[in-house]
């Protein structure tokens, strides 16, 4: 009798250590689902980023040709000044 209480006994805990194992594996699961959640979170963020850098990289290349023209229309502006003034002192 003594045999089988023991063998019993070792057979409650081994089920009790898989009981233990499967609660951490659903809590791993649980884990890894929430990982992967904020994952997708983030992935989507950084597309959101992307677009908007993307728009401010637009913004900034029509500025820049912007400037460009104002910088090319100062220099003619000055030089047609400069050349009125020295048409104005040789005549």
């Amino acid at each position: 009798m003594a045999d089988i209480d023991d063998r019993l006994v070792r057979i409650e805990d081994k089920v009790d250590k898989l009981s233990e194992a499967m609660i951490s594996l659903a809590r791993t699961e649980e884990k890894l689902g929430a990982l992967q959640q904020d994952h997708s979170n983030q992935q989507e963020r950084l597309n959101r980023f992307s677009e908007k850098l993307d728009d401010i990289e637009r913004t900034v290349n029509d500025n820049s040709r912007t400037v460009q023209f104002i910088n090319k229309l100062f220099w003619v502006l000055i030089v047609a000044i400069v050349g009125a003034i020295s048409a104005q002192y040789w005549m």
